[in-house]
């Protein structure tokens, strides 16, 4: 009896990582069922202009083209509702509470894989995969998610939330491919103009990339709860006036609208009572953070211990620095870390497999 192809739901955004990673699991023997999710839709003329968004109407129309052009079925889904309850209304919730979400995070937890091992069931589907820069490994009997080869392009620090039973049903075609080999497997397959497109960096609902804007559109009261405030220094003396504490960032030195004589960088904001506080880029370091647990993490028992050869990433593009001590939902570093901000994700490390992480609450 001829054993059937095992079956792969693939999330496709209609960009080249999801079908460059449709071509090679066709290419392994996968029977390929590609999904695109409608989370968001933006019709901004600006948007589609610059092909910009991973969720606009032209951008799942091409994932069905390409599904189509390689042979393989591909569905439209609408979680539009599930995804404006689950991950927008975090969004708005945080930066409302005076933090800087990271929407990515929950919406992977949430949408890419919550949702779409509900799918992988229904189908008949036995993994799922996903355009993303990351591997899986296995050690002690444990599934781990892993680094990407090309570090450049690594992504664990969006996936830490991901459980081992969520990792042991997910394929990374692009895990031990440089971003450059991916454009060049598209070219070789006839996709150019794919392999030439502009990625976009910026949040799938907000294609403008003005958060600010939507926060004021989307709040109902936001006029009576963002206004001006103060400025004020780590002892509570008054340095001048904001223009309402969601407007600014953790680390922002940019845009303050006041001048002191010297380079001023945000260090705390307190939503309850509208004040900001300034320092120097020395106030921007600290060597503890505190964070909360969001469901299982991945981390052996060792991480009680008071010497551990981890390390911990506070912000997607900031290097990873060796930790000292993991104490409850404290961690202490070896060395100062800067701009720890609230809202953000701390992922922890060892040496290349993700072994936990949380949400951080302060420094």
């Amino acid at each position: 009896m001829e054993s059937r192809k095992l079956r792969v739901l693939l999330g496709m955004s209609g960009g080249i990582d999801s079908t460059v990673s449709a071509m090679l699991l066709l290419e392994q023997g996968y029977e390929v069922v590609g999904v695109t999710f409608r989370t968001y839709d933006s019709m901004k003329d600006s948007c589609i202009a610059k092909e910009k968004g991973c969720c606009t109407i032209d951008s799942i129309m091409e994932a069905k083209h390409n599904a189509e052009r390689m042979g393989f079925e591909h569905h439209i889904v609408d979680f539009r509702e599930t995804f404006k309850r689950c991950v927008i209304q975090n969004f708005i919730d945080e930066y409302m509470a005076g933090r800087t979400p990271n929407p990515c995070v929950l919406c992977n937890s949430t949408i890419k894989w919550g949702e779409m091992l509900h799918l992988a069931d229904e189908m008949g589907c036995d993994f799922i995969a996903t355009g993303h820069y990351a591997r899986i490994a296995e050690r002690d009997g444990h599934v781990y998610l892993r680094t990407a080869a090309d570090v450049k392009k690594d992504q664990t620090y969006f996936l830490w939330m991901l459980t081992e039973e969520q990792l042991q049903r997910t394929l990374f075609p692009l895990g031990d491919y440089t971003k450059e080999q991916v454009r060049e497997i598209a070219r070789q397959h006839g996709y150019e103009k794919l392999a030439v497109k502009r990625e976009s960096q910026e949040i799938c609902f907000i294609p403008d990339d003005d958060y600010r804007s939507f926060l004021r559109a989307n709040v109902p009261d936001y006029n009576e709860r963002v206004h001006a405030g103060e400025y004020v220094d780590a002892n509570g003396k008054v340095l001048g006036h904001h223009e309402g504490y969601v407007n600014y960032t953790i680390g922002q030195r940019k845009g303050l609208g006041i001048a002191l004589g010297h380079p001023a960088y945000i260090t705390h904001i307190e939503a309850a009572t509208n004040r900001i506080t300034l320092g120097t880029n020395d106030d921007m370091y600290a060597t503890e953070l505190s964070y909360r647990l969001v469901g299982r993490p991945i981390a052996p028992a060792s991480c009680s211990e008071a010497s551990l050869p981890f390390s911990a990433k506070v912000r997607y593009r900031s290097q990873a620095v060796p930790v000292k001590k993991i104490d409850g939902n404290c961690i202490s570093f070896a060395t100062p870390v800067w701009g720890i901000t609230p809202g953000q994700s701390v992922v922890i490390y060892d040496d290349d497999l993700v072994v936990g992480g949380g949400i951080i609450i302060g420094s």
